[in-house]
């Protein structure tokens, strides 16, 4: 993954994008082509560059001229063909690379898969499941994890420092709760010839407010 399309800019096509590679000026060049996750369709680059005011790298594709076209993009992952002598910095590794990847404890617990991976600022967090702890965000830096080898299938992290709680399983031995029946309602009481009055509050009700790669 290079970047992820955050939204439109203008109204030919050109869609604003955070950043997910360490190097933009080498994939985002005009003539290089791009794919969205899982669509072979290609997105061959007009022109792109950082935004001056903000994060991200507004990129404009030849295939997208307009503004429609731009906003069906949004949110989609947007994928570089990697080719072997585009090499990476000792320690990277590409996002595909980890995902998938087993995650235990020192002591050998299976915590589960890499299922996904996003951002949070400069932090990539590795959203993990499948094993005998509840679904946890596993933020890659050094305090949480021990040993970080993808290619080898090996993350190891000190469990006691993510505070991980165990996986809620069912029970088929388990009693239920009995039901419980409704009771009948009470015999209406006789009516009052003189009801008391009641008073309107004029004011209005209350109201609710409304509701831790490619590195």
């Amino acid at each position: 993954m290079v970047a992820l399309v955050r939204g439109v800019h203008g109204l030919h096509g050109a869609v604003r994008a955070e950043v997910l590679t360490d190097r933009p000026e080498d994939r985002f060049v005009a003539g290089h082509v791009l794919f969205r996750e899982g669509d072979e369709r290609p997105l061959t680059i007009a022109s792109a560059e950082a935004i001056a005011d903000g994060p991200g790298w507004r990129v404009r594709f030849r295939e997208v001229t307009t503004r429609d076209g731009a906003d069906a993009l949004r949110g989609a992952y947007l994928e570089a063909v990697v080719r072997p002598e585009d090499d990476l910095a000792r320690g990277a590794y590409y996002w595909h690379e980890v995902i998938g990847c087993a995650v235990r404890g020192v002591d050998g617990a299976d915590l589960g898969t890499v299922r996904d991976i996003y951002r949070v600022g400069e932090t990539e967090v590795f959203a993990v499941g499948g094993g005998t702890v509840a679904d946890f965000d596993l933020p890659a830096v050094r305090a949480f994890i021990r040993i970080f080898a993808p290619r080898r299938g090996e993350i190891v992290v000190d469990a006691e420092s993510l505070d991980l709680r165990p996986r809620k399983t069912h029970d088929p031995d388990r009693p239920k709760a009995p039901r419980r029946r409704p009771r009948k309602p009470a015999a209406a009481a006789e009516a009052d010839p003189q009801p008391a009055p009641t008073a309107t509050d004029p004011r209005p009700a209350p109201t609710e407010p409304s509701a831790p790669a490619e590195p």
